[in-house]
């Protein structure tokens, strides 16, 4: 029986006519809205269903905020001078922790106003903003992100950044925990500084140091913005790699301070029309001390290991800004005076630069990435060249011209007479350098310098350069170099006579000697002065004055080589690498600059061993001290390692060879309390000055890494000793003279200075050297 058969005719007819009146209009509009309606609330439902899920199990399981509430980031450590300039950075992450009242307002604002201007109003999401986002982004304009300060702080700590729908539910789900545990300021430092913002750069602080040289606390409107403008991506909107992108977003951020009333219209202005200027120079530091840096980071790690790199030390070292500036500068000038006096060695590479412009310039560009700056000495391209005028360009894309004033010292190079791999031509890679406004051809120097002074009272490191360029040659001179010291060790064989009875008065022949070869522990040897002139017999000090060879040869072999060897061991020379063969009367062991240092010393202080060093302390990122030197000190009798009288009997002889000696030049100075010696070694391979005031000694050196000749005229005092004056010109500026005091036990006669145990008639008085085949002791 069907349905229908139940049903009276007039229930037929009534069902029958149903669906006709069922569609009309407004029944279809009813159905419709109810439809959606119950799509709604079913999605609600679904949503609140998911949120308490996730809130019932996922919320308990989110992880600890411990990495935020105890935030201790990861420090680099840092190197410091003694009057707190930054010198150096290592560390995977640099970064620079401040807290929230050390953040300009100006900073704050700049990054709310792009980040997240609705920040203290919401809860940790956004929802208006989510919404305003979601609008936009379906009209089909730019993709806006609706993501607050505090998701990207739940997202740097926790999670990744990768897009899914699970990792935005855990983000909104741990920026509710963060709001509930910290406050909004807690959250905004934390944001501050742990956002990474390109070039290694962590957090705002450390960012306004690395592309704009300054303190946060520093920071102009123009330059906030610019950084505040990095977090979206910093490759992208990085102001030195990429400043036109970088401008247009800081340009939209002043805007939006603007218009969010955070600036006035007059510092709007201001702002928009400020040139800003990015760190691009070839040091990152105020400071180019390099070298100390290496060095003190080396020192570090040996106490600290990897430690050292996360932790946030701090290394305060012994050298100052003034002095390590005038250290480099004098070493720099120094080695171009002699690359000036010997020749263009011409172009360091030749390319053949294609037709078309932008053939050419990715051209030019590849050929001078491959030749880096070194501080002012720049690389260049050459466009034209002719014996007039070279126009070039700059890695920069800067455009000069060089005139024949600048030509001067490559004019060889710009003849047809020198092979074509020699010559200036279009497509040379050249060195320029700027002479007040002007343009010259330079080069690069193959010769390398070092120079070191340290305080003499208890040895602290005032300057260190171990070289030329530390980015060119990473090798350290000063403590790596072993190198023959020539005539500048003679001042410790002559220390050793004089507690063998000999004076500064003492007669000596200034006339050739020769040696067997068991005398000299190899060969023969017939000895020369360094001018092959002879001036027969003279005082000691004369010897020294003048620096004669047969002086200190006939010095030690009157002493005995061994027992010279033993005494130069007081110094702190290693007797190994000064074998006691008469050859060590003129230097030909090896000694390294810190050595030298050391050693003169001594004659500086009256008579005590201080031990160079370089950190003055080591303190964690809170200030706490975790090492502090305690340096052996001059006047500590423990110390002592030579007579005060020995010590004051080889400073004046050494205050003579500045006034009359080989080291006259240093009277430039117009002091009387300078003292040093000068060395120039066989074969003039080596050059050095050695000296000091009793406060400050100073060690200079110069020479080849492959030792060769560096020029028949050239010597110690016309090489070394230049620099050690360019140095003590800005280091001794300050200090007072002083006259050394004669200290007990010497006394005065015939015009010079004696042992009171050793007077005239007494001392040695004439020193007969016994035959040349007689053997040494």
């Amino acid at each position: 029986m069907s349905p229908y058969e139940l049903m009276s005719d007039k229930e037929i007819s009534a069902t029958q006519d149903s669906p006709q009146k069922s569609s009309t209009p407004r029944s279809i509009g009813k159905r419709i809205l109810i439809g959606t309606l119950s799509i709604v609330v079913g999605c609600g439902i679904a949503v609140a269903l998911i949120i308490v899920f996730a809130l019932t199990l996922a919320y308990p399981n989110l992880p600890e905020l411990d990495s935020i509430t105890s935030y201790k980031p990861k420090m680099p450590l840092r190197i410091f001078s003694a009057d707190n300039v930054l010198i150096g950075e290592f560390g995977e992450e640099r970064r620079n922790v401040v807290r929230f009242d050390q953040i300009p307002d100006i900073m704050k604002k700049a990054v709310l106003a792009i980040e997240d201007d609705r920040f203290y109003e919401h809860g940790g999401v956004d929802y208006l903003g989510i919404t305003r986002a979601a609008l936009h982004n379906l009209s089909g304009g730019a993709k806006q992100g609706a993501s607050t300060i505090t998701q990207q702080v739940a997202r740097n700590f926790f999670l990744s950044s990768e897009q899914t729908f699970k990792r935005k539910i855990y983000e909104i789900l741990l920026a509710w925990k963060i709001e509930q545990n910290l406050t909004k300021d807690q959250i905004l430092e934390v944001y501050m500084n742990q956002i990474y913002l390109g070039q290694r750069a962590y957090g705002f602080a450390s960012a306004a140091q690395i592309y704009f040289g300054k303190d946060i606390k520093d920071l102009t409107i123009a330059e906030a913005a610019m950084l505040a403008g990095l977090p979206k991506a910093p490759s992208a909107y990085n102001p030195v790699a990429n400043p036109q992108r970088a401008a247009v977003r800081q340009q939209y951020i002043l805007l939006r301070m603007h218009d969010l009333k955070y600036i006035s219209d007059a510092q709007y202005a201001q702002a928009k029309a400020e040139v800003i200027t990015t760190k691009t120079d070839s040091s990152e530091f105020g400071i180019h001390a390099e070298y100390v840096a290496e060095m003190a980071r080396q020192l570090a790690y040996e106490q600290f290991k990897e430690d050292t790199y996360t932790r946030g030390l701090n290394v305060y070292t012994t050298i100052t800004k003034a002095d390590q500036d005038a250290a480099y500068l004098s070493l720099r000038r120094g080695v171009m005076d002699y690359e000036k006096r010997h020749g263009y060695r011409g172009p360091e590479a030749i390319i053949t630069i294609p037709d078309g412009k932008e053939a050419a310039d990715d051209a030019i560009e590849k050929a001078l990435a491959e030749h880096s700056n070194s501080d002012d000495l720049q690389v260049a391209m050459v466009l034209e060249a002719s014996p007039k005028l070279v126009k070039a360009v700059l890695a920069d894309g800067e455009d000069i011209s060089i005139d024949e004033a600048g030509l001067s010292f490559a004019a060889s190079g710009l003849t047809t007479k020198v092979p074509a791999n020699k010559r200036i031509q279009r497509g040379a890679v050249i060195r320029v350098m700027q002479e007040g406004k002007n343009w010259v051809i330079t080069q690069m120097p193959e010769v390398q310098s070092a120079f070191i002074a340290t305080d003499t009272n208890d040895g602290a490191i005032k300057a260190l350069v171990g070289g030329f360029d530390y980015n060119l040659n990473k090798f350290n001179h000063v403590t790596q170099a072993w190198r023959q010291p020539g005539s500048s060790f003679k001042p410790f064989i002559y220390s050793a006579s004089l507690e063998k009875g000999l004076s500064p008065a003492t007669i000596i022949d200034d006339a050739p000697i020769s040696f067997d070869a068991g005398q000299t522990g190899g060969q023969a040897w017939e000895p020369k002065n360094y001018d092959g002139k002879y001036e027969g017999p003279m005082t000691m000090r004369k010897g020294l004055t003048k620096s004669k060879n047969m002086i200190s040869i006939r010095i030690l072999h009157r002493i005995g080589a061994k027992y010279g060897q033993e005494y130069t061991t007081r110094f702190g020379f290693s007797p190994e690498k000064n074998p006691p063969y008469l050859t060590l009367a003129l230097g030909a062991g090896a000694v390294t600059p810190l050595q030298m240092a050391g050693a003169y010393s001594v004659f500086a202080n009256g008579g005590y061993k201080i031990n160079p060093y370089l950190i003055k302390k080591i303190t964690d990122n809170n200030g706490q001290v975790l090492v502090q030197a305690k340096p052996d000190l001059a006047g500590d009798e423990a110390n002592r390692v030579i007579d005060e009288r020995n010590a004051f009997l080889i400073d004046s002889m050494l205050k003579d060879v500045v006034r009359y000696g080989t080291a006259a030049k240093a009277m430039v100075l117009k002091r009387t309390d300078l003292a040093g010696k000068t060395g120039t070694t066989n074969d003039s391979f080596d050059a050095w000055f050695a000296g000091y005031q009793s406060k400050l000694v100073g060690i200079a050196w110069i020479g080849f890494d492959q030792p060769r000749n560096l020029g028949n005229r050239e010597t110690g005092g016309g090489l070394a000793l230049p620099i050690w004056i360019g140095y003590m010109q800005k280091a001794l500026k300050d200090l007072p003279m002083e006259e050394r005091p004669v200290p007990n036990g010497i006394i005065s006669a015939n015009g010079d200075f004696y042992y009171a145990e050793n007077p005239p008639g007494s001392a040695i008085q004439d020193l007969n050297t016994p035959a040349a085949t007689e053997e040494t002791n």
